[in-house]
């Protein structure tokens, strides 16, 4: 498998398919070359399906209109906020300031100041993936990190997670290519 390798003091690994169909591998400085290629011949369902993901909205080159983005971050916001407030209390949960963004990487975040971050394009997704991310990003108040403790917090809300989840790998990983096709166009 051909694939672009950038090291750096890092912990952990990240496979990521840039917007031209090419493979990146991030890995910590001193992991063997052989461990990342043992990884990625685990990897390569999941890599495979990405890549003709990217292939075929490459060949689409689908892109949003501007009207179509502001009208998606109002939105955002009117379904995310109510969600926020009904799951943080279910949770017994406090956070900071709430902020909505156009990010290709990532469907939300939270940071140590409990502060949260959520990707506008949620509000092109139903109502049970945007409880998900919602409630993904609320255990991280708990757990700042994705262990077996984080994931348990997230299931004691949410059983069904797992699927919700994968939905939001696959249908919410063509809208993340559309924008990303659309920022290409700025």
């Amino acid at each position: 498998m051909v694939y672009k390798l950038i090291r750096s003091a890092r912990k952990s690994v990240s496979i990521q398919i840039d917007r031209n169909a090419q493979v990146i591998v991030r890995a910590p400085l001193k992991m063997k070359k052989s461990d990342i290629d043992k990884l990625l011949v685990q990897k390569e369902s999941w890599i495979s399906t990405h890549l003709e993901m990217v292939k075929e909205n490459i060949k689409t080159n689908e892109k949003f209109t501007k009207e179509e983005l502001e009208v998606c971050r109002r939105q955002a916001k009117e379904d995310i906020l109510p969600i926020l407030e009904d799951y943080a209390y279910k949770m017994g949960l406090d956070y900071n300031s709430v902020t909505f963004r156009f990010q290709t990487t990532r469907w939300g975040s939270c940071s140590n100041q409990h502060n949260l971050n959520f990707n506008c394009l949620l509000a092109l997704l139903p109502r049970e993936i945007q409880e998900y991310v919602v409630v993904h990003e609320l255990a991280h108040l708990r757990e700042m990190n994705h262990s077996l403790k984080f994931w348990k917090n997230v299931e004691k809300v949410m059983p069904d997670y797992k699927s919700r989840r994968k939905y939001l790998k696959t249908e919410g990983g063509k809208l993340i290519t559309k924008l990303k096709n659309t920022k290409q166009m700025e």
